[in-house]
């Protein structure tokens, strides 16, 4: 049995959106759990110092580690779960889709960088990569969709953001 290509499309959409929005989710609950222990200083030194001492961190992270996160530790203890909880609310609502999804990704590889795996991250690796392949059908039941429906549908800037968006 074939479905008609709408139908296909719509079937899409609602697959595409409920990876979005699960994965919006997970990152929610990952930066509410950090602000509600207190997530800050402390933590990021301890990512610093473990990452220092692990054979399986690649060199160029270690350098990272000590010379931004070590840096500036007071910054990244509050920014992490803030962008955490931000990206999130953005995925959730479907704003900045795709860059969304890109920044989720980078944020993973930064945790598996650090040795820091837990069993959802390849489940929100999985999801977002979905999302970014599949942007424009997981930004289509969002409120990128509403804003762009009230704009004109011929506006080239409305059309080329559609993608990003």
């Amino acid at each position: 049995m074939t479905f008609p290509t709408t139908t296909r499309a719509r079937v899409a959409a609602i697959v595409t959106t409920l990876a979005r929005v699960a994965l919006g989710a997970l990152w929610i609950n990952e930066g509410l759990l950090k602000y509600h222990a207190g997530f800050g200083r402390a933590d990021i030194l301890l990512v610093v110092h473990s990452t220092a001492q692990n054979p399986r961190v690649p060199d160029f992270y270690k350098f990272f580690t000590a010379n931004a996160l070590g840096k500036a530790p007071e910054l990244f203890g509050f920014g992490v779960p803030l962008l955490e909880t931000c990206l999130g609310i953005a995925l959730v609502l479907g704003m900045f889709t795709f860059p969304a999804a890109l920044v989720s990704m980078a944020e993973l590889c930064n945790y598996w960088f650090a040795d820091q795996l837990i069993t959802q991250y390849p489940i929100m690796m999985a999801l977002s990569a979905a999302v970014a392949a599949f942007a424009p059908s997981a930004s289509r039941y969002s409120l990128t969709t509403v804003v762009l429906r009230t704009r004109s549908t011929t506006n080239p800037l409305a059309v080329g953001l559609r993608r990003w968006l």
